[in-house]
Protein backbone atom coordinates (compact mmCIF):
# COMPACT_ATOMS: atom_id res chain seq x y z
CA UNK A 1 0.00 0.00 0.00
CA UNK A 2 1.15 3.23 -1.04
CA UNK A 3 0.78 5.03 1.95
CA UNK A 4 2.82 2.91 4.24
CA UNK A 5 5.88 3.42 1.32
CA UNK A 6 6.87 5.99 3.39
CA UNK A 7 7.93 3.68 6.27
CA UNK A 8 10.59 2.13 4.78
CA UNK A 9 12.75 4.98 5.75
CA UNK A 10 13.78 4.27 9.58
CA UNK A 11 13.75 8.23 10.72
CA UNK A 12 10.11 8.77 9.67
CA UNK A 13 9.32 5.89 10.75
CA UNK A 14 10.22 6.43 13.86
CA UNK A 15 8.86 9.86 14.08
CA UNK A 16 5.31 8.68 13.05
CA UNK A 17 5.68 5.78 15.61
CA UNK A 18 6.00 8.91 18.54
CA UNK A 19 3.28 10.58 16.97
CA UNK A 20 0.90 7.98 16.70
CA UNK A 21 1.06 7.47 20.51
CA UNK A 22 0.97 10.71 21.26
CA UNK A 23 -2.27 11.34 19.08
CA UNK A 24 -3.96 8.72 21.20
CA UNK A 25 -3.40 9.98 24.13
CA UNK A 26 -4.59 13.29 22.63
CA UNK A 27 -8.03 11.99 21.86
CA UNK A 28 -8.17 10.16 25.01
CA UNK A 29 -7.83 13.62 26.50
CA UNK A 30 -9.82 15.61 24.10
CA UNK A 31 -13.17 13.48 24.58
CA UNK A 32 -12.79 12.97 28.48
CA UNK A 33 -12.00 16.31 28.75
CA UNK A 34 -14.98 18.08 26.43
CA UNK A 35 -17.40 15.16 28.17
CA UNK A 36 -16.49 16.18 31.34
CA UNK A 37 -16.98 19.96 30.63
CA UNK A 38 -19.91 20.04 29.25
CA UNK A 39 -21.73 17.99 31.67
CA UNK A 40 -20.56 20.41 34.46
CA UNK A 41 -21.10 23.62 32.42
CA UNK A 42 -23.28 22.81 29.89
CA UNK A 43 -22.98 25.37 26.66
CA UNK A 44 -21.09 27.70 28.89
CA UNK A 45 -18.22 25.11 28.06
CA UNK A 46 -17.42 26.57 24.92
CA UNK A 47 -15.45 29.37 26.92
CA UNK A 48 -12.88 26.78 27.70
CA UNK A 49 -11.76 25.92 24.04
CA UNK A 50 -12.05 29.50 23.59
CA UNK A 51 -9.30 29.63 26.10
CA UNK A 52 -7.32 26.92 24.39
CA UNK A 53 -7.96 29.06 20.99
CA UNK A 54 -6.87 32.44 22.33
CA UNK A 55 -3.82 30.99 23.68
CA UNK A 56 -2.73 29.04 20.65
CA UNK A 57 -3.38 32.42 18.82
CA UNK A 58 -1.08 34.36 20.77
CA UNK A 59 1.84 31.58 21.00
CA UNK A 60 1.50 31.64 17.13
CA UNK A 61 1.78 35.58 16.88
CA UNK A 62 3.78 36.27 19.23
CA UNK A 63 6.51 33.36 19.24
CA UNK A 64 7.19 32.20 15.61
CA UNK A 65 9.94 35.13 14.89
CA UNK A 66 11.65 33.23 17.92
CA UNK A 67 10.77 30.06 16.71
CA UNK A 68 12.12 30.37 13.18
CA UNK A 69 15.80 30.84 14.80
CA UNK A 70 15.68 27.91 16.60
CA UNK A 71 16.67 23.89 16.16
CA UNK A 72 13.48 22.36 14.46
CA UNK A 73 14.05 19.42 16.39
CA UNK A 74 15.07 21.03 19.83
CA UNK A 75 11.52 22.63 19.35
CA UNK A 76 9.64 19.94 19.05
CA UNK A 77 11.36 17.98 21.90
CA UNK A 78 10.77 20.74 23.64
CA UNK A 79 6.96 21.64 22.97
CA UNK A 80 6.49 17.47 24.35
CA UNK A 81 8.94 17.75 27.32
CA UNK A 82 6.87 20.37 28.27
CA UNK A 83 3.59 19.24 27.38
CA UNK A 84 4.64 16.29 29.64
CA UNK A 85 5.60 18.09 32.71
CA UNK A 86 2.53 20.13 33.15
CA UNK A 87 0.11 16.58 32.89
CA UNK A 88 2.22 15.20 35.10
CA UNK A 89 2.00 17.74 37.54
CA UNK A 90 -2.15 18.27 37.23
CA UNK A 91 -2.38 14.17 37.78
CA UNK A 92 -0.10 14.11 41.11
CA UNK A 93 -2.66 16.95 42.13
CA UNK A 94 -5.53 15.72 40.87
CA UNK A 95 -4.10 12.22 43.15
CA UNK A 96 -3.14 13.95 46.09
CA UNK A 97 -6.40 16.34 46.73
CA UNK A 98 -8.66 13.80 44.92
CA UNK A 99 -10.10 16.08 42.82
CA UNK A 100 -8.96 17.93 39.48
CA UNK A 101 -6.82 21.39 40.64
CA UNK A 102 -8.46 23.82 38.27
CA UNK A 103 -5.41 25.88 38.44
CA UNK A 104 -3.46 23.34 37.87
CA UNK A 105 -6.06 22.43 34.76
CA UNK A 106 -6.11 26.22 33.66
CA UNK A 107 -2.02 25.67 33.71
CA UNK A 108 -2.55 22.21 31.84
CA UNK A 109 -4.73 24.36 28.91
CA UNK A 110 -2.37 26.92 28.63
CA UNK A 111 1.03 25.19 28.18
CA UNK A 112 -0.58 22.17 25.60
CA UNK A 113 -1.87 24.78 23.29
CA UNK A 114 1.40 26.81 23.36
CA UNK A 115 3.15 23.14 22.57
CA UNK A 116 1.25 22.35 19.98
CA UNK A 117 1.31 25.96 18.50
CA UNK A 118 5.39 25.48 18.72
CA UNK A 119 5.37 21.86 17.58
CA UNK A 120 3.03 21.54 14.65
CA UNK A 121 5.04 24.45 12.00
CA UNK A 122 8.17 22.58 12.90
CA UNK A 123 6.51 19.57 12.24
CA UNK A 124 5.50 20.85 8.91
CA UNK A 125 8.99 21.94 7.84
CA UNK A 126 10.50 19.29 8.79
CA UNK A 127 8.80 16.41 6.85
CA UNK A 128 9.39 17.13 3.61
CA UNK A 129 12.94 16.73 4.15
CA UNK A 130 12.78 13.29 6.11
CA UNK A 131 11.29 11.84 3.15
CA UNK A 132 14.09 10.61 1.27
CA UNK A 133 11.66 10.09 -2.45
CA UNK A 134 9.72 13.29 -3.66
CA UNK A 135 7.40 11.09 -4.94
CA UNK A 136 6.04 10.29 -1.78
CA UNK A 137 5.33 13.50 -0.15
CA UNK A 138 1.37 12.90 -0.58
CA UNK A 139 1.89 9.57 1.07
CA UNK A 140 3.61 10.88 3.76
CA UNK A 141 1.46 13.44 4.41
CA UNK A 142 -1.62 11.06 4.64
CA UNK A 143 0.95 8.65 6.70
CA UNK A 144 1.28 11.81 9.76
CA UNK A 145 -2.25 13.07 9.02
CA UNK A 146 -3.47 8.86 9.54
CA UNK A 147 -1.78 9.26 13.53
CA UNK A 148 -4.63 11.94 14.27
CA UNK A 149 -7.03 9.38 12.34
CA UNK A 150 -6.66 6.30 13.77
CA UNK A 151 -6.60 8.31 17.51
CA UNK A 152 -9.66 9.34 16.83
CA UNK A 153 -11.04 6.09 15.83
CA UNK A 154 -8.96 4.10 18.69
CA UNK A 155 -9.13 7.07 21.68
CA UNK A 156 -12.84 7.49 21.82
CA UNK A 157 -13.55 3.54 21.41
CA UNK A 158 -11.44 3.03 24.36
CA UNK A 159 -13.46 5.11 26.29
CA UNK A 160 -17.00 4.23 24.92
CA UNK A 161 -15.86 0.52 25.63
CA UNK A 162 -14.30 1.39 29.49
CA UNK A 163 -17.14 3.77 30.23
CA UNK A 164 -16.98 4.57 33.89
CA UNK A 165 -14.64 2.04 34.27
CA UNK A 166 -11.62 4.36 32.53
CA UNK A 167 -10.83 7.19 35.65
CA UNK A 168 -10.54 10.31 34.07
CA UNK A 169 -7.06 10.79 35.43
CA UNK A 170 -5.43 8.14 34.12
CA UNK A 171 -6.60 9.76 30.42
CA UNK A 172 -4.22 12.17 31.68
CA UNK A 173 -1.63 10.22 32.96
CA UNK A 174 -1.48 8.33 29.75
CA UNK A 175 -0.95 11.72 27.54
CA UNK A 176 1.78 12.40 29.45
CA UNK A 177 3.36 9.56 28.70
CA UNK A 178 2.47 9.64 25.17
CA UNK A 179 4.44 13.01 24.80
CA UNK A 180 7.07 11.38 26.43
CA UNK A 181 7.64 8.87 24.24
CA UNK A 182 6.78 11.14 21.23
CA UNK A 183 9.90 12.83 22.72
CA UNK A 184 12.22 10.43 22.47
CA UNK A 185 11.34 9.59 19.53
CA UNK A 186 11.95 12.83 17.91
CA UNK A 187 15.04 13.09 19.91
CA UNK A 188 16.63 9.77 18.38
CA UNK A 189 16.25 11.15 14.91
CA UNK A 190 19.18 12.92 12.97
CA UNK A 191 17.32 15.77 10.66
CA UNK A 192 19.38 17.15 7.93
CA UNK A 193 20.33 20.89 8.75
CA UNK A 194 16.94 23.06 8.10
CA UNK A 195 16.91 27.16 6.97
CA UNK A 196 16.37 29.79 9.90
CA UNK A 197 15.00 32.75 9.21
CA UNK A 198 15.95 35.94 11.52
CA UNK A 199 13.04 37.88 12.02
CA UNK A 200 14.23 39.51 14.91
CA UNK A 201 12.03 40.19 18.12
CA UNK A 202 9.10 41.44 16.14
CA UNK A 203 6.43 38.85 15.32
CA UNK A 204 5.51 40.94 12.19
CA UNK A 205 8.21 39.72 10.03
CA UNK A 206 7.39 36.00 10.98
CA UNK A 207 3.14 36.86 10.45
CA UNK A 208 3.71 38.83 6.78
CA UNK A 209 5.88 36.06 5.68
CA UNK A 210 3.39 33.72 6.32
CA UNK A 211 0.25 34.82 4.98
CA UNK A 212 1.99 36.35 2.32
CA UNK A 213 3.70 32.98 1.14
CA UNK A 214 0.17 31.51 1.37
CA UNK A 215 -1.63 34.22 -0.44
CA UNK A 216 1.13 33.84 -3.46
CA UNK A 217 -1.04 30.58 -4.43
CA UNK A 218 -4.92 31.30 -4.87
CA UNK A 219 -6.02 28.26 -3.99
CA UNK A 220 -3.71 27.68 -0.48
CA UNK A 221 -4.80 31.37 0.62
CA UNK A 222 -8.27 30.86 -0.05
CA UNK A 223 -8.45 28.07 1.90
CA UNK A 224 -6.30 30.05 4.43
CA UNK A 225 -8.97 32.39 4.61
CA UNK A 226 -11.82 29.82 5.07
CA UNK A 227 -10.22 27.64 7.53
CA UNK A 228 -11.24 29.95 10.81
CA UNK A 229 -14.87 29.62 9.70
CA UNK A 230 -14.38 25.84 9.09
CA UNK A 231 -12.34 24.83 12.16
CA UNK A 232 -14.77 27.38 14.00
CA UNK A 233 -18.21 25.36 13.17
CA UNK A 234 -16.13 21.87 13.34
CA UNK A 235 -15.34 22.42 16.98
CA UNK A 236 -18.55 24.00 17.70
CA UNK A 237 -20.60 20.75 16.34
CA UNK A 238 -18.62 18.53 17.82
CA UNK A 239 -17.77 19.33 21.08
CA UNK A 240 -20.60 21.39 22.14
CA UNK A 241 -23.98 20.52 20.05
CA UNK A 242 -22.92 16.92 19.91
CA UNK A 243 -23.00 16.17 23.69
CA UNK A 244 -25.87 18.64 23.87
CA UNK A 245 -27.87 16.18 21.04
CA UNK A 246 -26.98 12.92 23.14
CA UNK A 247 -28.33 14.47 26.52
CA UNK A 248 -31.59 15.23 24.41
CA UNK A 249 -31.48 11.31 23.40
CA UNK A 250 -31.86 10.51 27.01
CA UNK A 251 -28.23 9.69 27.77
CA UNK A 252 -26.26 11.02 30.90
CA UNK A 253 -23.36 9.84 33.15
CA UNK A 254 -21.49 6.82 31.89
CA UNK A 255 -23.71 6.22 29.45
CA UNK A 256 -23.66 9.34 27.84
CA UNK A 257 -19.99 9.48 27.67
CA UNK A 258 -19.84 5.72 25.89
CA UNK A 259 -22.25 7.14 23.62
CA UNK A 260 -20.32 10.10 22.42
CA UNK A 261 -17.01 7.92 22.38
CA UNK A 262 -19.11 6.52 19.82
CA UNK A 263 -19.85 8.73 17.78
CA UNK A 264 -16.35 10.14 17.82
CA UNK A 265 -15.49 6.34 17.12
CA UNK A 266 -17.77 6.20 14.03
CA UNK A 267 -16.26 9.33 12.77
CA UNK A 268 -12.85 8.44 12.97
CA UNK A 269 -13.23 5.17 11.28
CA UNK A 270 -14.83 6.90 7.76
CA UNK A 271 -11.25 9.05 8.58
CA UNK A 272 -9.09 6.84 8.69
CA UNK A 273 -10.89 5.12 5.20
CA UNK A 274 -10.67 8.45 4.00
CA UNK A 275 -7.24 8.54 4.55
CA UNK A 276 -5.71 5.38 3.04
CA UNK A 277 -7.73 6.02 -0.32
CA UNK A 278 -6.66 9.70 -0.53
CA UNK A 279 -2.94 8.81 1.07
CA UNK A 280 -2.46 5.93 -1.29
CA UNK A 281 -2.66 8.02 -4.36
CA UNK A 282 -0.69 11.18 -6.18
CA UNK A 283 -2.12 14.29 -5.71
CA UNK A 284 -4.74 15.45 -8.88
CA UNK A 285 -3.71 17.23 -10.88
CA UNK A 286 -6.43 19.69 -10.60
CA UNK A 287 -6.64 19.27 -6.84
CA UNK A 288 -9.39 21.83 -6.31
CA UNK A 289 -12.28 19.37 -6.78
CA UNK A 290 -10.70 17.10 -4.08
CA UNK A 291 -10.07 19.85 -1.40
CA UNK A 292 -13.77 20.66 -2.06
CA UNK A 293 -15.45 17.54 -2.14
CA UNK A 294 -13.99 16.90 1.35
CA UNK A 295 -15.63 20.21 2.90
CA UNK A 296 -18.87 19.16 1.05
CA UNK A 297 -19.06 15.79 2.77
CA UNK A 298 -18.31 17.20 5.94
CA UNK A 299 -20.78 19.54 5.86
CA UNK A 300 -23.13 17.11 4.41
CA UNK A 301 -22.66 14.51 7.31
CA UNK A 302 -23.14 17.20 9.87
CA UNK A 303 -26.42 18.03 8.26
CA UNK A 304 -27.36 14.33 8.74
CA UNK A 305 -26.39 14.60 12.27
CA UNK A 306 -29.43 17.18 12.71
CA UNK A 307 -31.77 15.63 11.17
CA UNK A 308 -31.27 12.44 13.36
CA UNK A 309 -32.29 15.14 15.98
CA UNK A 310 -35.39 15.43 14.94
CA UNK A 311 -39.41 13.51 15.23
CA UNK A 312 -38.35 12.54 11.10
CA UNK A 313 -36.44 9.72 12.89
CA UNK A 314 -37.85 7.44 14.96
CA UNK A 315 -37.00 7.54 18.62
CA UNK A 316 -35.55 3.92 18.55
CA UNK A 317 -33.27 4.99 14.77
CA UNK A 318 -32.07 8.07 16.65
CA UNK A 319 -28.99 6.91 18.10
CA UNK A 320 -27.75 4.56 15.16
CA UNK A 321 -28.58 7.15 12.58
CA UNK A 322 -26.48 10.10 14.49
CA UNK A 323 -23.70 7.71 14.75
CA UNK A 324 -23.47 6.75 11.15
CA UNK A 325 -24.39 10.38 10.03
CA UNK A 326 -21.06 11.23 12.25
CA UNK A 327 -19.21 8.99 9.86
CA UNK A 328 -20.47 10.53 6.84
CA UNK A 329 -18.70 13.80 8.40
CA UNK A 330 -15.84 11.99 8.54
CA UNK A 331 -14.92 10.65 5.58
CA UNK A 332 -14.84 14.39 3.59
CA UNK A 333 -11.81 15.71 6.20
CA UNK A 334 -8.60 13.92 4.59
CA UNK A 335 -9.96 14.69 1.60
CA UNK A 336 -9.16 18.38 2.10
CA UNK A 337 -6.60 18.34 4.83
CA UNK A 338 -3.85 16.06 2.92
CA UNK A 339 -4.15 17.26 -0.30
CA UNK A 340 -3.77 20.80 1.37
CA UNK A 341 -0.56 19.84 3.39
CA UNK A 342 0.92 18.42 0.27
CA UNK A 343 0.23 21.75 -1.49
CA UNK A 344 1.23 23.55 1.19
CA UNK A 345 5.13 21.66 1.46
CA UNK A 346 4.91 21.44 -2.55
CA UNK A 347 4.36 25.28 -3.47
CA UNK A 348 5.85 27.26 -0.97
CA UNK A 349 9.85 27.52 -0.17
CA UNK A 350 11.11 25.57 2.68
CA UNK A 351 12.41 28.61 4.66
CA UNK A 352 8.86 29.49 4.61
CA UNK A 353 6.76 26.71 5.52
CA UNK A 354 6.75 26.85 9.29
CA UNK A 355 5.60 30.77 8.80
CA UNK A 356 2.46 29.84 6.31
CA UNK A 357 1.75 26.86 8.92
CA UNK A 358 1.17 29.52 11.30
CA UNK A 359 -0.58 31.43 9.66
CA UNK A 360 -3.01 28.81 8.76
CA UNK A 361 -2.86 28.00 12.85
CA UNK A 362 -3.51 31.79 13.86
CA UNK A 363 -6.42 32.13 11.66
CA UNK A 364 -7.98 28.56 12.93
CA UNK A 365 -7.38 29.29 16.47
CA UNK A 366 -9.43 33.05 15.50
CA UNK A 367 -12.03 31.45 14.23
CA UNK A 368 -12.41 28.70 16.94
CA UNK A 369 -11.99 31.56 19.69
CA UNK A 370 -14.85 33.73 18.14
CA UNK A 371 -16.62 30.60 17.71
CA UNK A 372 -16.61 29.42 20.96
CA UNK A 373 -17.13 33.13 22.51
CA UNK A 374 -20.52 32.79 20.33
CA UNK A 375 -21.69 29.24 20.82
CA UNK A 376 -22.85 29.13 24.34
CA UNK A 377 -25.49 31.72 23.06
CA UNK A 378 -26.56 29.87 19.52
CA UNK A 379 -26.30 26.63 21.24
CA UNK A 380 -29.42 28.04 23.95
CA UNK A 381 -31.02 30.17 20.84
CA UNK A 382 -30.93 27.40 18.10
CA UNK A 383 -30.48 24.15 20.00
CA UNK A 384 -27.99 21.93 19.49
CA UNK A 385 -29.90 20.46 16.01
CA UNK A 386 -30.20 24.28 15.10
CA UNK A 387 -26.34 24.91 15.39
CA UNK A 388 -25.74 21.94 13.29
CA UNK A 389 -27.86 22.47 10.65
CA UNK A 390 -26.33 26.31 10.83
CA UNK A 391 -22.70 24.54 10.51
CA UNK A 392 -24.00 22.66 7.67
CA UNK A 393 -24.75 25.35 5.70
CA UNK A 394 -21.00 27.20 6.53
CA UNK A 395 -19.57 24.14 5.15
CA UNK A 396 -21.59 23.69 2.07
CA UNK A 397 -20.80 27.80 1.39
CA UNK A 398 -17.84 27.28 1.71
CA UNK A 399 -17.49 24.43 -0.59
CA UNK A 400 -19.67 25.93 -3.42
CA UNK A 401 -17.97 28.98 -3.81
CA UNK A 402 -14.32 27.25 -4.24
CA UNK A 403 -15.62 25.10 -6.84
CA UNK A 404 -17.43 27.83 -8.32
CA UNK A 405 -13.73 29.65 -8.36
CA UNK A 406 -11.34 27.01 -8.99
CA UNK A 407 -13.12 25.15 -11.78
CA UNK A 408 -10.74 26.61 -14.07
CA UNK A 409 -7.92 26.04 -12.10
CA UNK A 410 -4.11 25.56 -14.22
CA UNK A 411 -3.22 21.84 -13.96
CA UNK A 412 0.09 21.39 -11.12
CA UNK A 413 3.21 20.02 -12.91
CA UNK A 414 3.55 16.21 -12.75
CA UNK A 415 5.26 14.71 -10.71
CA UNK A 416 5.37 18.11 -8.28
CA UNK A 417 8.56 17.88 -7.04
CA UNK A 418 9.30 18.44 -3.02
CA UNK A 419 10.71 21.38 -1.73
CA UNK A 420 12.38 20.32 1.27
CA UNK A 421 15.85 21.45 2.05
CA UNK A 422 18.45 18.94 3.09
Amino acid sequence: MRILAPLRHPPLALVWSGLAFSALGDQLNLVALGWVAVDAFGPAAGYLSAAKAAIVLLTAAFGGSLADGWDRRRTMVGADLCRCLVLALFVLAWLAEGRPDPWLLGAAVVVLAAGEAFFEPALQTVLPALVVEPGLLVAANGLLDATDRLARLIGPGLIALAGAGLPPVHVFTLDAVSFLTSAAAVASVRLPRMPRVRTGLAPAGSLVRGFRAARREPLLGYLLAAGGLLNGVWYTVFFLAVPLAIGGFGASGAAGLGLYGLVFSCYGFSNLAANLIVGSRPLPARPAGLIFSGVAMTGAGIGLMALACTPLVPPPLQRPAFAAAAAVSGFGGPLKDIAAAALRQILIPAADIAAAMRASLIVNASGLLLAMLAAPAACAGLGAAGVMLAGAAAYGAVALAGWIRFAGMPALAAPPPARGES
